[in-house]
């Protein structure tokens, strides 16, 4: 039986860190709330360091430096499932990034076992238990939560932390352990660094169908909208939608009668957002508009170069034995693509860097793509 201790207190989050920096690894995972918010509402934070299994409330607790500071601790691996929505908490909350991170996701496929497993089927496959998740759909901002849930939450890094060192031996033994770790990095990077209101535009579904004029409009509007939803904690929907943010920047209305005849536009963003819409749009700078989005991927010929890298990344990943999808997604290989297309200008793409370069570069610099 799993036996967990609920931490309120900054003294009980202190120990238990404390103890845990004493060890190898551990387990970490969380469970949040995001409806209508732009940020994740953490709601509860599950540890376990093979001695305690701690359900941290952080919603109780004033200091979380103490667990901040353990996920920057190198001395410990950190490991996770399917990590990229901790990650993101773990940034805009406490500035952080875990090092090392273990994705046991990651190394779930790197180990062939299949396409990304969940987590229930991870477990599965390592111990024949059957996790119940029928808790998934918790609202883990209300208080007091249950037994139930609360036995669903510590199932989350109990078992994670039981399989951890069979992971870790075979995919050790198989010669990719630096891969995991490559792309634990990978995970992490740029995580930190502030968002940028400027390119926000290039978010919106469907930006590439606009004239340069209207991009600049649109461009002006979705920085407002980030602003918005950042300050109001917001979902960016539910400030103005994509299709809305789109017409907008297709007719850039100058008043707010104009604004009210619009296709899309319900009465109340109207007299919420309307001036404040009227004002992004009339500072868009029309003299400098940004350049199209993705102007090279409606290309025949980009098209046909992109149908060829994959051909060749589907073959190495098959000789290599890894999973095709994550050698090289269908992204990766257009980053590559246009990288090439750009004269190799700019950052080099994934494909080049770390295991994938190792595996591909060789392959991809004989391939005349333009």
């Amino acid at each position: 039986m799993m036996q967990w201790h609920w931490i309120d207190s900054d003294a009980g989050l202190a120990e238990v860190c404390d103890e845990t920096r004493l060890g190898d690894y551990v387990a970490i995972d969380t469970e949040f709330v995001r409806t209508r918010t732009y940020y994740a509402q953490l709601g509860l934070i599950q540890l376990y360091n093979g001695t305690t299994l701690a359900l941290i409330d952080p919603l109780a607790i004033d200091d979380m430096s103490p667990f901040w500071e353990l996920l920057s601790d190198e001395s410990v691996i950190k490991v996770l499932h399917s990590g990229s929505e901790d990650l993101e908490i773990f940034a805009q909350r406490g500035g952080v990034v875990p090092k090392p991170l273990f994705d046991s996701q990651v190394a779930g496929v790197l180990l062939n076992l299949g396409p990304a497993m969940g987590y229930g089927k991870l477990i599965q496959h390592y111990t024949d238990i059957e996790l119940d998740k029928g808790e998934s759909r918790t609202d883990w901002l209300a208080r007091p939560l249950r037994q139930t849930q609360l036995e669903y939450a510590a199932a989350d890094v109990f078992y994670l932390y039981q399989i951890f060192p069979q992971m870790h031996a075979a995919i050790e033994e198989m010669g990719r352990l630096d891969w995991v770790w490559q792309e634990g990095e990978r995970a992490c990077r740029g995580r930190l660094d502030p968002e940028q209101p400027e390119k926000a535009y290039l978010k919106v579904k469907n930006g590439w169908q606009l004239r340069p004029n209207q991009l600049a409009v649109l461009k002006s509007l979705a920085a407002w909208r980030l602003e918005v939803a950042q300050r109001k904690d917001l979902a960016l929907g539910f400030v103005v939608k994509d299709a809305v943010l789109l017409n907008l920047a297709k007719h850039a209305p100058r008043s707010l009668a104009y604004l009210e005849r619009l296709e899309g536009l319900d009465p109340r963003t109207l007299q919420r957002y309307g001036k404040s819409m009227l004002g992004a749009i009339s500072r868009a700078d029309l003299n400098n508009p940004p350049e199209p989005i993705d102007p090279t991927a409606l290309d025949p010929d980009y098209r046909e170069a992109v149908a060829e890298v994959r051909v060749v990344m589907q073959n190495l990943a098959k000789e290599h034995q890894v999973q095709p999808e994550f050698l090289a997604s269908k992204k990766l290989v257009s980053q590559y693509v246009s990288y090439v297309w750009r004269g190799c200008e700019g950052n080099l793409p994934e494909i080049l860097i770390g295991w994938r370069g190792e595996l591909s570069s060789d392959t991809l610099s004989k391939l005349s793509l333009r």
